[in-house]
């Protein structure tokens, strides 16, 4: 009886083999490293006509290695239809119960022959189900299937469950909430190759710029010969550059337009009525008259008024000095731009003279020292710290908590997330913290930083942020030698081109827009968070139109990319050498003409050891790591639809006509531009 059953049994067994379907299930192991797991793995398949069993993913030899691709048999008793979602599922291992594995992605092969790629670039660190749904990009509205919107909403949970916000000082953008680096999720830490860089550099920058020696030195250059010796240790060709023609007044009024800060100057229309410079200061002599010159567009004006009574900081006891000048500079008939006015401080009095290109040597440098000074802290904390670093992080976190990964603007956006909120977190720790370098070697350090912050925050409109609206609200359109500009735009309207063709396909008019809950809690979430609710911003709080979602996006994939390389890349050539760029000055600003000297001059600049941790620093910050990203290289294929495919390949296309114009035009140039080059821009903040 026993025997009779056992074959019945056989039997029966080899009949459901031979009913049963097979799907090939390819997966592919991340190739980073840790990526790595010994853990069974199980997979569930769900399809419009059913779901399989939960299946163990089992091979001959160890399946998930860092780089590992491997397939395996999913046998069904029947098709499962069209395939929907899979489940993926770690099973407890004693030995290693916290080891993560991070996925790639998924593919898997119906019996008929169609694939269904699952992208997922996820690390899984726990041994719960994980629902990941087929590769197409989707809008919730558009799901039809209650397996997929279980999908959408697990991974929304979970998100939030991840990333929380955090105040980081009142009035500022907030902050992902985490205490330290190990607690931020493994999904937007460095990987290894960066986290080894990262740690290298910062130890070893004062070493390879050999400045170790002078660390602790706390006394004042004697001479310019001095600051020389810092200086030759490490030096770029644009460096040299700078060095050689940093007293220039065409070389000074060049940096406003193409050095690492381009977003003061504008055309001056009418002159400020605290600026009362005369005809007989600037054009003594000459037929010339302000008011014309301003009727052609030849005056500009660079106002930091924003700095305007900032508390300095104090730097090994002494008291440092920043002021908040007004610059008035002139386009000459060769089409250069030089300096013909400055005031050092907002308010006229007589001891705050207009200094003057015809006042002594020393007078006019001096006063053009403390502009620079002024420009090197308005461009590290409002330019680049809060306009890039800040904002992105604002966007990268609104986009982890609202959109799932199945939605078009996550896949869109994801790689201009990369590295974000961990470089913006070890920021936040050595460098503008009570104890980091900005705060303890700046002239704006300590308070003074978190005023320039809040302010420059209260500034900040939507026009600004889009570079088309900026340089038109600037009047800044018809400047000649303008590469910023110039390059800028292209790589502005390449984004958008990109950005269209993407987005098109998925919305298709703006009811599509405004029923796009995730979209518009996105956006909500930008505002409230990034803005603080500030009453006076033109930040939007809601998309209405497929136009304004266009140019929202653009500009969040601008910022994160092109607008962050044009102010932090060149930070080594124009700061490098001290003199052009000085983070600090010690001596308060001249309140009478011609007493300067080169002695006056000299006892102004920081000390030697201030102006080596400013050296090694601009140096950390514009070195790339070796597993940079740069723009229009998406290496995790987030996307599976064939349009956004194609269109990826088109902004390749047109990024690379880009580059090849920029390399074309800079070998005629005296000092080239190369900070927007699609070459050297990163996709995301990550440095």
């Amino acid at each position: 009886m026993s025997t009779s059953w056992s074959v019945q049994i056989t039997l029966v067994r080899l009949m459901q083999e031979k009913m049963s379907v097979v799907y090939e299930v390819t997966v592919y192991t991340g190739d980073v490293a840790h990526a790595s797991t010994f853990h069974n793995v199980y997979i569930t398949l769900v399809g419009t006509e059913g779901q399989s069993e939960s299946v163990e993913l089992t091979s001959w030899f160890p399946s998930f290695n860092k780089g590992s691709v491997t397939k395996f048999e999913v046998k069904c008793s029947k098709p499962l239809g069209e395939l929907l979602v899979i489940i993926l599922r770690k099973e407890h291992h004693i030995l290693f119960p916290n080891s993560p594995w991070f996925v790639a992605k998924v593919e898997v092969k119906s019996p008929m022959g169609d694939i269904y790629p699952f992208p997922i670039y996820k690390w899984i660190t726990d041994c719960e189900e994980h629902y990941f749904r087929e590769g197409s990009a989707v809008l919730l509205r558009q799901e039809k299937h209650d397996i997929t919107k279980i999908c959408w909403m697990k991974d929304i949970i979970e998100q939030q469950r991840l990333y929380n916000w955090a105040e980081y000082k009142p009035g500022l953008p907030h902050i992902i909430k985490a205490e330290t680096c190990s607690a931020l999720p493994l999904d937007v830490r460095f990987y290894i190759t960066k986290e080894l860089e990262m740690a290298y550099t910062a130890v070893k920058a004062l070493a390879e710029l050999k400045l170790v020696e002078w660390v602790a030195c706390k006394e004042k250059f004697r001479s310019i010969e001095d600051i020389q010796c810092l200086y030759s240790c490490h030096r770029t060709e644009i460096s040299d550059y700078v060095h050689d023609h940093w007293k220039e007044d065409s070389f000074f009024g060049y940096q406003f337009l193409n050095g690492v800060n381009p977003m003061v100057i504008r055309r001056c229309r009418a002159l400020p009525q605290n600026f009362p410079v005369t005809d007989e200061m600037v054009f003594k002599g000459s037929k010339q008259r302000l008011k014309d010159e301003m009727k052609k567009g030849n005056i500009f004006l660079c106002d930091y008024k924003i700095l305007d009574g900032v508390k300095a900081n104090i730097i090994n006891g002494k008291q440092q000095y920043l002021v908040a000048p007004l610059v008035l500079l002139h386009r000459t008939p060769d089409d250069k731009l030089k300096p013909i006015a400055i005031q050092l401080k907002q308010t006229p009095a007589k001891d705050n003279p207009i200094f003057l290109p015809t006042d002594s040597e020393w007078d006019w440098l001096l006063a053009k020292t403390f502009v620079r000074n002024s420009e090197f802290n308005l461009h590290q904390l409002s330019s680049h710290l809060l306009r890039t670093h800040l904002l992105a992080e604002v966007f990268t976190v609104a986009l982890l908590r609202h959109l799932p990964m199945m939605h078009p603007l996550y896949k869109l956006l994801m790689p201009h997330t990369r590295y974000t909120l961990m470089i913006n977190f070890l920021a936040q720790k050595l460098l503008i913290s009570d104890t980091g370098v900005f705060t303890r070697f700046t002239s704006s350090g300590g308070e003074g930083m978190l005023t320039i912050l809040r302010r420059a925050l209260s500034s900040v409109t939507y026009r600004s942020l889009c570079l088309p609206d900026d340089i038109s609200d600037r009047g800044l359109e018809d400047v000649p030698n303008f590469y910023y500009r110039d390059d800028g735009l292209k790589l502005w309207n390449i984004i958008y081109r990109f950005v269209e063709g993407t987005l098109s396909c998925y919305y298709k008019n703006d009811k599509m827009v405004q029923d796009d809950q995730a979209l518009q809690k996105w956006i909500y979430d930008i505002y409230s968070n990034g803005f603080t609710c500030e009453k006076k911003t033109d930040i939007p709080t809601q998309l209405n139109t497929v136009n304004e979602l266009l140019k929202f996006v653009t500009m969040v994939i601008f910022t994160c990319s092109a607008q962050h390389s044009a102010v932090n890349a060149g930070q080594y050539d124009f700061i490098g050498w001290m003199p052009n760029t000085p983070p600090s000055l010690e001596r308060p600003p001249p309140s009478r003409k011609g007493e300067a000297t080169e002695a006056t001059l000299l006892d102004t600049f920081p000390s030697i050891d201030v102006t080596v941790h400013g050296m090694a620093t601009v140096w950390l910050l514009s070195k790339q790591s070796s597993d940079s990203e740069f723009l229009g290289n998406y290496p995790e294929q987030r996307f599976t639809d064939h349009v956004p495919l194609e269109k990826i390949k088109t902004f390749k296309q047109e990024l690379k006509k880009l580059h090849l114009q920029i390399q074309e035009r800079n070998k005629h140039l005296e000092l080239p531009y190369t900070y927007l080059d699609p070459k050297v821009v990163e996709n995301s903040v990550s440095l």
